[in-house]
């Protein structure tokens, strides 16, 4: 699919195939959660602009790379997203962090938006949303329009496990940013959880199945 990298490293399949076993404890998957997202990261910034500067190593002069122009900003999708963010600030420390709160209506599946914080200059930045799962595409959906609201043109959307008809959604919905992500499940269940996925990522990660 155009603009959809789905990133299949052994390591990244190995932790993934870890993360949608059931016995799987709370303390293992949340670690397995920051691994699998710093290794997503590798992917999603690979493309990030350099510029040569000068330095001076213990030996001798040099010129060497910097990522050029203001750091990225992480953006996770509360409460989910929170488990994937801490990995990908291990690779990249000095990134900013947005915070956008939604929780799906289980009646309708919509998603609803209880809270937004960013840094003042986003519009400046690299943002990458990020979420664990992408099942409708209706959380997903909605973040990325409130930050197109705000004025974000450059957005990239990193989730754990997608399913076929949320990557369609978010296609759809906003062509203009590329998806990456671990693995597609083929369909969504009645109450919207991708099958077979991996269950509620949000409650494995924090113990509140």
């Amino acid at each position: 699919m155009t603009q959809v990298t789905v990133v299949g490293h052994p390591l990244v399949q190995h932790k993934l195939t870890k993360m949608r076993d059931k016995a799987t404890s709370t303390k293992t998957f949340r670690a397995l959660m920051r691994e699998v997202a710093t290794l997503i990261c590798y992917e999603v910034t690979r493309d990030l602009p350099m510029e040569k500067v000068e330095i001076e190593t213990p030996v001798a002069p040099t010129t060497a790379y910097e990522i050029a122009g203001k750091k990225l900003v992480f953006a996770p999708i509360l409460r989910a997203g929170l488990g994937m963010c801490e990995g990908m600030l291990d690779l990249v420390p000095s990134a900013r962090v947005a915070h956008i709160g939604l929780y799906r209506d289980h009646e309708t599946l919509e998603a609803i938006e209880y809270y937004f914080k960013a840094p003042e200059d986003i519009t400046d930045r690299l943002v990458i949303v990020v979420d664990p799962m992408l099942a409708t595409g209706h959380s997903a959906i909605a973040a990325i329009a409130r930050l197109k609201h705000h004025g974000v043109t450059n957005l990239r959307f990193v989730c754990l496990l997608a399913a076929r008809q949320g990557v369609d959604a978010l296609r759809a919905a906003h062509p203009d940013v590329p998806i990456w992500t671990a693995a597609i499940d083929e369909t969504l269940n009645d109450h919207g959880y991708i099958v077979p996925g991996l269950g509620d990522a949000g409650d494995r990660t924090f113990g509140t199945r």
